[in-house]
């Protein structure tokens, strides 16, 4: 089980580069959606570390369960909507958004990669369950991505061919 300890210990630090990183976003900030949004983001980062460490805890005693619910308590994409952003917050949401597709995409990969690595059914279960997670995060990071880049393009004069 040392693999799957250190797949976890590993998925775990992911999760609080994460955090660390949306944290470190909202202090840059000066609108108090853009604040609430990257905090929330921080504080979901938090929930995949107490996941993950359950996780852990129940390998360590050889009795792993799927939570199911971790896919079904996927917040709403509304908390990524920044308002009405100025120039230099746009700038920003840009930046955090391209940073957070790239750690979604990244952690996808890394679950996909663990799943491989493992030959405990309820294991890959589990990391099926991660990947939905993250999945969802890079689909609604990705559509408020696509909202900004327009805005920015329209600011800045620029016309998609």
């Amino acid at each position: 089980m040392t693999d799957i300890k250190d797949i976890i210990n590993q998925a775990i630090l992911n999760e609080v580069e994460g955090a660390q990183f949306y944290r470190m976003a909202a202090t840059q900030n000066t609108t108090p959606e853009a604040v609430e949004a990257l905090n929330k983001l921080a504080e979901e980062e938090l929930a995949h570390i107490d996941y993950l460490k359950r996780f852990s805890d129940e390998v360590a005693g050889g009795d792993i369960t799927v939570d199911e619910a971790l896919s079904a308590n996927v917040p709403s994409p509304e908390i990524y909507s920044w308002g009405k952003l100025d120039k230099q917050s746009l700038n920003l949401a840009l930046s955090v958004f391209s940073v957070g597709m790239q750690m979604e995409r990244d952690s996808i990969a890394f679950y996909e990669d663990a799943k491989k690595k493992v030959d405990d059914p309820k294991a890959k279960k589990v990391f099926d369950e991660l990947i939905k997670w993250e999945q969802v995060h890079l689909d609604q990071f990705a559509t408020q991505y696509d909202i900004h880049k327009k805005e920015w393009w329209a600011d800045q004069g620029f016309s998609p061919c």
